[in-house]
């Protein structure tokens, strides 16, 4: 059941995605205000508020990026208006410098921050454990367990939030974003959108305010840790002489092995929900008579240090374990915490079976793909045709977004992707140190507004003479098609073009992705404006994400007319199958190239690839009439 169809319901039961049961409990909890930058594993937090926002009431937006979005929530939040900013962990690195200045101002109303990590890096370019910000930045951080108890959470911080006058991190991880589990429900109240500011000297961090605000924080700080020993979430039950503390999905993993295991008279367990601060009165009342503690958590030891440091100033001795049983990489598994408990009851390993005895599937590798119909296969397809024959040497700086596949076989074409923005600010470089080398930065339109514009006000500024490659699918795709301000809204967009041409870059190009002819010919123009002028270019590849058109197409009734192969004219040279890689086009025994109906989607960009012209529609299609949905 999606958050949607549960709008009218006041009490009940719902399976909802742990994204969605965030969602719903900011609901319940009378948010007002929410924006984001789209982020998996966090897209559907807000995304789901999107789809609801006019039916409840409620300001919802998808902002340029994180940083944006962060403050716009800061505002109402400081305003008296509820609000709720999400993301995924890199997020929260592009919005940490107004994070920490939030704690300063603190709130008037409640202030929910969702970091959503990514363990095992299953769509990230980078493992990081945001809890630790809340060290940094003095903001306490929160783990829910399962959908349940992540609603039930989130409603509760937006009151711990007001009460405290002050900002909270709502850690998950991907496990937990993506499950699906029952979610009581409970009546959503009408919400304030409306609130009204009152200045404070608080609210204008200069020096002489920042060193008042300083230490009303830690007085602050303090209450908050008092505060914390009552949280209903945190928890002490089982008797034994071994504390076992967890949160979130290790603790879930825990209690289930505990049976299976025959440990349950064995242990105690102290489930934790407050990761940062760990309550320091409920942690010593748990650990009371007990002759080792095992702390098992996620990533980084934040709560097992908080436990050595309360147990040192408490001077109680006792064994305490925790990452030395596990290495620090990757999510935490269920079968990394059962190795766990083994390990410390001196329990038997339990043998790997064999893929013959019933075990582990071995499943053939799937190399990435572009979709059917995308526009970037053919971009890059004669971007690396072009490349070779004109043997130019390059180096591609590349960005987040679904352009990233281009890194694999058989475009190799994205060197380096670091993080959001990157491709520009990485081709600054490349182009100053780099001789006879053609710099090219790849970048789509979403991560160009979230983060490229200051990189290519650098490159005009100081002459950084690369290829900035802008492709423009007029959505942000990667994470779910949220708008982004390339987005046609009610006619509403900021136009690419305009933006550059603004900036000052002097040679700009709007090109068709499919028509290859184009893009060689615009690509060695700015090859060899680049190399003269020794500045900038831009060249923006403009179509619509195809899986977006044709959703389009389908809703207007068009036909989806498959592409064939005439076997007579095909040779067999698999420039088709093997160079341009459309997964709807396959080889035969004979090597002649054959389409899957079920998988072409009838765009024709495979046409002008043939040399021998033996692609053609399977009936009469007027490509000119169909274009409407492609731009």
């Amino acid at each position: 059941m999606s958050l949607r169809r549960t709008i009218g319901l006041s009490s009940g039961v719902a399976l909802l995605l742990g994204n969605e049961a965030i969602a719903r409990g900011a609901l319940e909890a009378g948010i007002g205000v929410a924006a984001a930058y789209p982020g998996t594993p966090s897209s559907e937090i807000v995304g789901s508020l999107y789809e609801v926002a006019s039916d409840v009431g409620i300001y919802v937006e998808w902002s340029t990026n994180e940083k944006v979005a962060f403050e716009l929530c800061w505002a109402a939040a400081l305003s008296g208006v509820r609000a709720l900013t999400a993301m995924k962990h890199v997020g929260l690195n592009v919005a940490s410098d107004a994070l920490m200045s939030s704690a300063y101002t603190g709130v008037r109303e409640g202030f929910v921050v969702v970091s959503a990590d990514d363990p095992s890096m299953w769509s990230s370019q980078n493992e990081q454990d945001n809890r630790l910000y809340g060290l940094i930045s003095y903001i306490p951080v929160f783990e829910p367990e399962n959908p349940e108890e992540a609603k039930e959470l989130t409603k509760f911080l937006f009151d711990f939030s007001s009460q405290m006058a002050h900002p909270v991190i709502l850690r998950t991880t991907t496990r937990l974003s993506h499950v699906r589990g029952p979610v009581n429900l409970g009546p959503i109240p009408k919400s304030r959108t409306v609130g009204e500011f009152k200045p404070e000297p608080g609210y204008a961090l200069l020096p002489s305010n920042s060193r008042v605000r300083r230490l009303e924080l830690l007085r602050k700080w303090e209450s908050i840790e008092r505060e914390l020993v009552k949280l209903p979430f945190n928890k002490v039950y089982g008797d034994g002489k071994t504390l076992i503390v967890a949160a979130g999905i290790s603790h879930a993993y825990v209690s289930e092995l505990l049976t299976k295991l025959g440990l349950a008279d064995r242990v105690r367990i102290l489930k934790l929900v407050s990761v940062y601060p760990v309550p320091k009165d409920l942690l010593l009342k748990a650990v009371d008579g007990v002759d080792k503690v095992v702390v098992i958590e996620e990533l980084e030891p934040v709560v097992e240090l908080q436990v050595r440091s309360v147990l040192s100033a408490s001077k109680i001795n006792v064994e305490v374990v925790g990452r030395e049983l596990h290495e620090r990489a990757y999510e935490v598994t269920f079968e990394k915490v059962e190795s766990v408990l083994r390990r410390v009851f001196n329990l038997p390993s339990t043998p790997r079976k064999k893929d013959s005895e019933g075990g582990r599937v071995s499943i053939p590798p799937r190399p990435p793909l572009f979709c059917s119909g995308c526009p970037y296969r053919p971009l890059f397809f004669e971007l690396r045709r072009t490349i070779n024959q004109a043997r130019i040497k390059t180096v591609f700086a590349g960005d987040i977004g679904c352009y990233s596949l281009a890194y694999y076989p058989p475009y190799r074409l994205q060197d380096t992707c670091v993080e959001m923005g990157g491709s520009i600010g990485l081709g600054n470089g490349f182009s100053k140190v780099l001789e006879d080398t053609v710099v090219v930065s790849v970048i789509g339109d979403s991560t160009f507004y979230h983060a490229g514009i200051p990189a290519l006000v650098n490159a005009v500024y100081n002459e950084h003479p690369q290829i900035v490659m802008v492709l423009d699918n007029m959505v942000t795709a990667m994470t779910g098609h949220q708008p982004s301000p390339s987005t046609r809204v009610d006619g509403r967009y900021v136009p690419l073009e305009n933006l550059v041409r603004g900036v000052g870059v002097e040679l700009v190009s709007v090109v068709d992705p499919y028509d290859i002819g184009k893009v060689r010919e615009e690509f060695l123009k700015a090859v060899e404006y680049v190399k003269t002028s020794r500045k900038p270019a831009v060249l923006i590849f403009r179509r619509k994400c195809a899986l977006v058109a044709l959703d389009e197409m389908r809703d207007a009734g068009e036909l989806i007319v498959p592409y064939i192969v005439d076997q007579q004219k095909c040779t067999g040279c698999g420039i088709c199958y093997n160079f341009f890689a459309c997964p709807a086009i396959v080889s035969g025994d004979d090597k002649k190239a054959h389409i899957d109906p079920d998988l072409c989607v009838g765009c024709g960009a495979c046409v002008p690839v043939c040399p021998f012209k033996a692609i053609a529609p399977s009936k009469p299609v007027d490509q000119g009439r169909l274009a409407k949905y492609w731009f």
